[in-house]
């Protein structure tokens, strides 16, 4: 099983709609975490309401700390803010992926927030769907080759 962390500032809005996303529909082949650099107190209440509405579980969403998982093996670490406001990754070792989304909760007008909640979540369903389909493929069946024909012109 792959352990994937997703990462943002606040880790109330884009991390936890990837988080209880890709738990939903890749449970099976991922375990599944997210974390941020400052968190809020609290998951966004809109973030909750946009994943209830897609049909997504909420239960045990919160927000944590990166320091949660100091010292944790993740095969994939995948930042959802603008890089520059990124702090640098304590995780070591694992693929370091930027998926940058615009923070949905900014919109002041609430149909514009609405609105901004929905996109970000589609744009993670996408992302999430291809990362599920790229990991969890068969391989090709090996060949077995011998030296001699590894080497030779064909």
């Amino acid at each position: 099983m792959k352990r994937v962390l997703f990462l943002c500032n606040g880790n109330s809005a884009r991390s936890q709609m990837a988080e209880a996303f890709l738990r939903h529909v890749g449970g099976e082949h991922f375990e599944v975490f997210s974390a941020g650099a400052h968190p809020d107190f609290q998951v966004h209440p809109q973030a909750l309401e946009t994943l209830r509405r897609n049909h997504v579980p909420v239960e045990g969403l919160a927000t944590k700390n990166i320091s949660t998982f100091a010292g944790q093996a993740f095969e994939f670490v995948i930042s959802l803010c603008d890089r520059q406001q990124e702090q640098p990754s304590v995780m070591q070792g694992a693929d370091m992926i930027y998926w940058t989304f615009p923070d949905p909760a900014l919109p002041a007008e609430a149909k514009a927030r609405a609105r901004a909640f929905e996109d970000v979540f589609r744009g993670l369903e996408r992302r999430i769907r291809l990362l599920i389909a790229v990991n969890t493929r068969p391989s090709a069946p090996a060949r077995h080759t011998s030296a001699a024909q590894a080497f030779s012109p064909a």
